[in-house]
């Protein structure tokens, strides 16, 4: 059974199944691994092989198995469930528990509540979809609710939309959390972004994430602050539609090992998404002193330091509403830094990953008691 607080050990095994291998949810993944490694568990990682996720778990010192699975749905899902499975069997985790909507769907239907089962959706599916896609996303979540001990959502938000959807589960909220000192650290150099004040947005370069959004608003925000450069940092499948829009005042920098640098670089950090449980990057901005702007989707409100909704919240996909607001905050380099002072404060007293890790553990211990009274079958799908 999970040991006490008092005396950690490595009696207690737990497997993270995982897709993606990259982005915001490995960021998470890596953290609550770190914690759990310092704990004393056993902390086994399935994930894709190739990605920083894999890469950072060998380099951390948990095991890895290698799980071919692509972030999707598709003609291999059996094959990749049967795999999870096979995966389940060797590790004989005391816990299973499922990062992201594709590794929470083969994960459930691979255990079956015969192992105890810790789903976190980081963003619901069925968010990402529309019609007949989204009804059937929706009716998964409810179905699978029932092979599922606890759902970890990032944020009060995400939690209500998943029971707005008809989700009945047993529910934790954790909200992400940053190691702030890393993002503090005002001794690295910041990128080189040009002249002018920089605008940048961190973030898969996919719809979810709304660059299309802000690449919309940007002649705008140009008509207020024409000196301004947009910086997108990272890589993903609409790349090339952005780049082919985008205008010389805006710079890709593709896939980089370590944004830090970048909020550093930032005088205001941009984040359009379309849907979330609760993002990364503001944090991370935050952490670092810098002033966002962020649409009001899921964990956005929550995330945000109190009194700065009206300056750095606007409606997702509306470029009017954030060409309005970065270039307000653009034109007024006081009130930014004042910003961006209360944001780190905030990310200090409420969002550093120790926090997450330990919220973390404790639903562990929850389910650890029903986990050692029952009988454990063995693992087929």
């Amino acid at each position: 059974m999970l040991p006490s607080r008092e005396s950690e050990s490595s009696s207690f095994t737990v497997l993270h199944a995982v897709q993606p291998g990259d982005g915001g949810v490995a960021r998470v993944v890596v953290d609550l691994v770190r914690a759990q490694l310092d704990a004393g568990m056993r902390v086994v990682v399935a994930c894709p092989p190739r990605t920083p996720l894999a890469d950072a778990v060998r380099a951390g010192g948990a095991a890895l198995h290698e799980w071919r699975a692509g972030r999707d749905p598709g003609p291999r899902l059996v094959r990749e469930t049967l795999d999870l499975a096979r995966v389940i069997r060797t590790v004989g985790p005391d816990l299973v528990h499922a990062h992201s909507a594709k590794a929470g769907l083969c994960a459930r239907l691979a255990v079956r509540d015969r192992v105890p089962t810790v789903y976190q959706p980081h963003a619901w599916s069925f968010e990402a979809v529309d019609g007949t896609v989204a009804a059937l996303a929706r009716r998964w979540e409810r179905v699978a609710a029932r092979w599922t001990r606890r759902i970890v959502c990032v944020s009060e938000a995400e939690r209500r939309t998943g029971e707005d959807a008809g989700v009945r589960a047993s529910w934790s909220v954790v909200h992400n959390g940053v190691d702030a000192a890393r993002f503090a650290d005002a001794s690295g150099d910041p990128a080189d972004a040009g002249e002018g004040p920089v605008v940048v947005c961190v973030g898969r370069l996919c719809r979810q994430k709304g660059q299309d959004v802000l690449l919309a608003a940007w002649p705008a925000v140009l008509a207020q602050v024409p000196t301004a450069r947009l910086v997108l940092v990272g890589d993903g499948p609409d790349g090339d539609r952005l780049r082919a829009a985008a205008p010389p005042s805006v710079r890709f920098t593709g896939a980089v090992e370590d944004t830090a640098p970048w909020y550093r670089a930032a005088d205001l950090v941009v984040l359009p998404s379309r849907w979330e449980g609760m993002a990364l990057a503001p944090l991370e901005a935050m952490a670092s002193g810098r002033p966002v702007v962020v649409s009001d989707v899921d964990g956005a409100r929550e995330s945000l330091p109190p009194g700065h909704e009206p300056l750095c919240l606007v409606p997702p996909d509306d470029p009017a509403a954030l060409a309005a607001a970065v270039g307000r905050l653009l034109g007024r380099p006081e009130l930014r830094r004042s910003l961006g002072r209360q944001a780190h404060e905030h990310v200090l007293s409420n969002f550093d990953v120790r926090r997450t890790g330990a919220a973390v553990a404790d639903v562990y211990r929850e389910l650890a008691g029903v986990r050692c009274t029952e009988h454990r079958e063995p693992i087929s799908p």
